[in-house]
C-alpha cells in the first residue's frame, strides 16, 4: 500500500508538501458552506504552509474521484464530477392543483362523455377556456374521442384508463350516482325537475353521432369568437391536488 507521503510525492513531485497540511485543507474545504480562497486557507493552516502546493496535491488527488476540487472566481470548493451527473439526477413528479373550472369540466366529461366543448359550456353555463381542456389532456385523464356528426364537426371528449386508475375506479360506472352524491352532500336533496345525473359510459367505440378525428384533431384549441377566457384566470379556491387519491 502506498502511504500518504509517497502518494503526495508522486502526484506533486514536490517533497516539501506536508501531508498534515493537506489533510487540514481537505477538512476545511469539505466542511465549508461556501468556496474558500487561498487567504482563508492560509489563516487556518499552520504558519508557513505552502497553500498552492497543498491545493495542487488535493486537485491531483481528486481529479479521478467522484468529487473534484475546482476553482471558481479564485475560490476553491468540492464539486461532483461532471461525468457522474446522470446518476445523480432524478425525476420528480410535481403535484399541481386543478382549478375549480378544470374539476367541473372533468366531472362533466366523465358523466356526459362523449361530450363536445360547446356541450360542456352549456352544462357549466360559462365558456370553457382552451387552457382548461389542455390541462386535462396533459394529465392523461381526458382524451379526444372523435368528432360529432354536426355542422362544424366539433371534437368529442372522453375519459381515459389513467382517469380510472388515478381515482381508484374499476369501471366508469363506479362513479357515484345521484343518491350517493346527495348522501355525500354534493347535490341538493331537492333537485329541480328534469335535472339528472346520467349513467356514465366510456365505451371506446365511436357512437352513431361520432366520426373519426381526421387530420387536425387539435382545432378545438382555436378560441371561439365570443370566448371569454375566464377559466384561465379564475381566482376560485383550488381543487384537490392532482396527486391526491379519491376519497
Amino acid at each position: 500500500m502506498i502511504d500518504g507521503q509517497t502518494f503526495l510525492r508522486d502526484v506533486t513531485a514536490n517533497d516539501a508538501v506536508n501531508f498534515e497540511h493537506v489533510r487540514m485543507a481537505e477538512a476545511l474545504l469539505f466542511a465549508a458552506e461556501e468556496p474558500l480562497d487561498e487567504a482563508t486557507l492560509a489563516q487556518r493552516l499552520p504558519e508557513g504552509a505552502d497553500i498552492p502546493a497543498v491545493i495542487a496535491a488535493l486537485t491531483a488527488h481528486y481529479s479521478v474521484r467522484g468529487v473534484n476540487l475546482v476553482n471558481t472566481s479564485g475560490r476553491w470548493w468540492f464539486r461532483t464530477s461532471s461525468d457522474l451527473a446522470p446518476i445523480l439526477s432524478r425525476e420528480r413528479q410535481e403535484q399541481k392543483k386543478l382549478s375549480r373550472a378544470a374539476l367541473e369540466t372533468l366531472a362533466i366529461v366523465a358523466y356526459h362523455q362523449p361530450v363536445t366543448r360547446a356541450e360542456i359550456e352549456g352544462i357549466r353555463g360559462v365558456s370553457v377556456a382552451k387552457g382548461t381542456l389542455e390541462v386535462l389532456l396533459e394529465t392523461g385523464w381526458v382524451r379526444l374521442r372523435g368528432r360529432r356528426r354536426t355542422p362544424g364537426r366539433p371534437v368529442t371528449f372522453g375519459t381515459t384508463q389513467g382517469f380510472l386508475e388515478h381515482f381508484g375506479l374499476e369501471t366508469i360506472s363506479d362513479l357515484p350516482g345521484v343518491d350517493e352524491l346527495k348522501s355525500a352532500g354534493l347535490l341538493d336533496a331537492r333537485l329541480p325537475d328534469g335535472l339528472d345525473v346520467p349513467m356514465p359510459s366510456d365505451d371506446p367505440a365511436l357512437r352513431e353521432d361520432e366520426e373519426e378525428l381526421g387530420d387536425d384533431p387539435l382545432d378545438f384549441l382555436t378560441p371561439l369568437d365570443n370566448e371569454v377566457e375566464e377559466d384561465a384566470g379564475e381566482k376560485a379556491p383550488a381543487g384537490p391536488e392532482a396527486g391526491e387519491p379519491k376519497e
